[in-house]
């Protein structure tokens, strides 16, 4: 059965007129993230790792800034359409690890909701999705924004 690993990286700036979306998840009281999509870098790290890991290109292949259809598209939705492209190839996610670089908001106090969300998008079970959070810590890794790496598994 052949199987695939996967890398994905993804950043955006901070937009203060946008509401911020992150692994699904509103966080209401935070400044948003600028982009054609909703700027949910969680679900477009770990959509580039699918991709990768099925070597069907990238997120801007298939969901292009230029395409109006796409303007204010969901990160769950681009991570769901992933799921079925690799699907049309035979291949299925198994596990996927992700960690995002920010200074804000705090992780950790929705990290279990953020699993089971990209789990279930994913059609995997929790315990097979990590997500983790490291501060850059001064250091501007991330300018005034968000970053996410991931690193997925298919079968």
């Amino acid at each position: 059965m052949p199987e695939g690993v996967g890398l994905g990286f993804d950043v955006h700036p901070r937009d203060a007129s946008r509401p911020l979306w992150l692994g699904t998840l509103l966080f209401e009281s935070e400044p948003g993230l600028a982009g054609h999509s909703d700027g949910d870098v969680m679900c477009h790290a770990v959509a580039d790792a699918l991709l990768g890991a099925g070597a069907l290109g990238d997120v801007g292949e298939h969901f292009p800034e230029t395409d109006p259809a796409f303007e204010g598209v969901s990160g769950a939705a681009i991570l769901g359409r992933v799921v079925e492209l690799i699907g049309e190839r035979g291949l299925s996610p198994v596990s996927f690890d992700v960690t995002v670089v920010c200074d804000r908001p705090a992780i950790a106090p929705r990290r279990d909701e953020m699993r089971a969300r990209l789990a279930e998008i994913a059609g995997v079970p929790t315990d097979r999705v990590s997500v983790k959070a490291t501060r850059p810590e001064g250091l501007g890794l991330t300018g005034d924004g968000i970053g996410c790496l991931a690193v997925a598994l298919l079968r």
